[in-house]
């Protein structure tokens, strides 16, 4: 709900059927303004997480902190553009939540769709939230939980993925640029350009043939990697998926390559990642890497491919790649994967342990067992 319109009694429900635990989504430049860093900076990079601050109380007009009307009143404060750093106890009770810019059609998370919501509402944009639990075994309650819990207290029910059509229908995040005719190795192919309105990364979208309806279309969403796709770098498969992309594209004569830039070693960007080459041959795998450098395992975000595959007319798809995240990464976008069409590309001792890592890791699915290959 909105936080500048909480009080007493909403808190006390939240706590009554939720975990206790009080938060408040909030967008960068306010938690700046109050001077409410993230609780772990070392996480901040991880896209699937939620970002909490350090936690806070009301410095005036309260007590212990903890009470629904003390709880109440830190919302209150939190949501005041009028507040002040020194406002604020710390630490406290309530956990403030950084918003990703772009809200749910950047990072398809609660902290997100509350702040959403709140702001299509025309309310101040931050919100409170709290996660509601089963009243018998205290687990994240179920659709049914939710359901009988909504109709006792006449609550509708939206989901994320109804935020994100929403929205999708209403708003565009990447503005089209140029386009023009890119002759390849593989063959000719239309460059479409766009540029994201959330942070001017520029993109493009290569396109072979009419996709007319836009059903059953050959897509590949390609992660940008300058040391494969550009110098062939054999510590990984990109270049050779991308090659193979494109070859299929081209002999199918109707499908769409999205190279997706700002997506380096998994979203860690260009110099992490040759920091995490050095780990990785000092014996760390792919994922230990990232995690040893204070990132995570993979940070990238789809949401931007979703729109562009959108703009150029994309409604289904078969969907080239060996990784099961960008399903759930591009769904929600009106976008629907018919296929799944493996990527398979040679595999050397020198990419043998990535590969693997991914495999076993990130649950990328092979055609082949890696633990069959021979030398």
């Amino acid at each position: 709900m909105s936080a500048s319109h909480v009080g007493p009694s909403s808190i006390a429900f939240m706590v009554k059927h939720g975990s206790g635990i009080i938060s408040v989504g909030m967008r960068e430049e306010d938690l700046e303004r109050l001077h409410l860093p993230l609780m772990s900076p070392d996480n901040q990079e991880d896209s699937s997480a939620p970002s909490f601050t350090i936690t806070v109380d009301a410095r005036f007009g309260t007590s212990t902190g903890v009470s629904a009307s003390d709880r109440a009143k830190t919302v209150l404060a939190l949501a005041s553009p009028e507040s002040r750093p020194q406002d604020f106890i710390r630490p406290g009770h309530v956990f403030p939540l950084k918003y990703r810019n772009g809200g749910v059609l950047c990072r398809v998370g609660h902290t997100e769709a509350s702040v959403d919501l709140v702001t299509l509402a025309g309310l101040q944009p931050v919100s409170v939230l709290a996660a509601v639990l089963d009243p018998e075994d205290g687990s994240m309650a179920s659709m049914a939980t939710l359901r009988n819990l909504a109709l006792d207290h006449n609550i509708p029910i939206v989901s994320i993925t109804d935020l994100i059509r929403y929205r999708r229908k209403r708003e565009k995040l990447v503005e089209k640029g140029a386009v023009c005719r890119l002759p390849t190795k593989w063959g000719s192919f239309m460059v479409h350009s766009y540029s994201s309105k959330l942070d001017g990364m520029e993109h493009i979208g290569i396109v072979k043939g009419e996709i007319g309806d836009g059903q059953d279309v050959l897509v590949r969403v390609h992660s940008e990697c300058l040391t494969g796709d550009i110098f062939g770098s054999r510590r990984c498969d990109c270049g050779n998926q991308l090659d193979l992309a494109m070859q299929l594209i081209q002999e199918a004569g109707r499908g769409v390559v999205v190279y997706l830039r700002g997506h380096e070693g998994r979203g860690i960007g260009l110099g992490q990642k040759l920091r995490a080459y050095n780990l990785q041959d000092q014996g760390h795998d792919t994922v230990e890497a990232n995690l040893e450098l204070g990132f995570a395992a993979d940070a990238r975000e789809y949401g931007i491919g979703a729109q562009i595959l959108r703009d150029i007319g994309v409604h289904t798809m078969r969907l080239m790649t060996n990784n099961p995240a960008k399903f759930s990464g591009l769904k929600g976008y009106g976008l629907a994967v018919v296929g799944r069409v493996p990527v398979m590309t040679p595999i050397t001792e020198d990419n043998k342990r990535y590969l693997e890592t991914k495999r076993l890791k990130m649950g990328h699915i092979y055609g082949s067992d890696l633990s069959e290959f021979k030398s």
